[in-house]
């Protein structure tokens, strides 16, 4: 019992890393239907550049904030420079942007940051605390409410802030949404920058836990990517619980079976999802979209 405990406070950890990397999947899938695939670079790049001002000797809040800031000022420029000059590409051309824009952030990051993987201190020490027969790091708890708050947070927004209905009318119907006034093109900018957010949050919390290197966007970004899918590609509280499924069932794998295998869990999972719900788990029946 102590050991399958373990297993699912791991799964859980890492499942809310992923659901928030899906949630950024959903989030400019909504507004833009575009997929994009440098979501995992989002994580990546907070989680460098906050580990690079620690290097030079600035406050861990500074630093933070600092690999925040400028991720999301990367995920605006993606829209600014990539995705709005295209205009109404195809999906295909739009991806391939995307994946293009995965390699360019990836290259940058190798040039300037290096090569070397990097870690972050833990927020509140690594003693390993006793929860139900399984050992825990205080930093899985840092990672388990973050993700709750962020989660709630992107509920509120969207339900309570005029901003946040503008992007689920632009979302609903992009030409309507413009003919009252709503600026889509600022609202789809701001999808970008919102994505990068929760991508750069998520890969500094995880970073004392997982570490970071300038390619481990490409895993974590396919993993959020299937997480998404399996929840429903489009649907928030599908990307959440996609992301700890997934976590789970890689915790497990690697628990009772190998963790030679762990990575392969999430492409198992979408080939079965195309072939047998490729609307995912809640994507036919979603009716609130964000």
């Amino acid at each position: 019992m102590a050991d399958f405990m373990q297993f699912v406070f791991s799964g859980l950890t890492t499942g809310a890393i992923y659901a928030l990397a899906a949630l950024g999947f959903s989030l400019i899938y909504n507004a833009s239907g575009v997929i994009n695939f440098a979501q995992g670079d989002f994580l990546m790049l907070g989680a460098m550049i906050t580990a690079a001002m620690l290097g030079a000797n600035l406050p861990y809040g500074l630093a933070i904030a600092g690999g925040v800031l400028a991720t999301v000022a990367a995920g605006l420029l993606l829209y600014r420079l990539a995705i709005r000059p295209a205009g109404e590409a195809s999906v295909v051309s739009l991806i391939i942007i995307t994946i293009g824009a995965s390699i360019f952030i990836q290259g940058v990051v190798q040039i300037v940051l290096g090569k070397n993987q990097q870690t972050l201190p833990p927020f509140s020490g690594d003693a390993s605390l006793s929860i139900l027969g399984a050992y825990v790091l205080p930093q899985s708890l840092w990672v388990l409410g973050t993700a709750a708050v962020l989660v709630a947070l992107c509920f509120a927004f969207f339900r309570f802030t005029m901003v946040g209905k503008a992007m689920l009318a632009v979302a609903a119907n992009a030409l309507a949404a413009r003919a009252v006034g709503i600026p889509t093109s600022r609202v789809l900018q701001l999808s970008f920058g919102l994505s990068a957010l929760l991508g750069a949050v998520a890969g500094v919390v995880a970073a004392p836990i997982t570490t970071t290197v300038y390619d481990i966007g490409l895993m974590l970004g396919m993993k959020g990517f299937v997480a998404a899918t399996l929840g429903g590609l489009g649907s928030a509280g599908g990307a959440v619980v996609g992301g700890l499924i997934v976590g789970l069932l890689e915790a497990l794998m690697a628990g009772y079976v190998s963790s030679a295998y762990k990575d392969a869990v999430p492409f198992v999972l979408i080939v079965f999802i195309l072939l047998v719900m490729p609307h995912g788990l809640f994507g036919a029946k979603a009716s609130e979209r964000v």
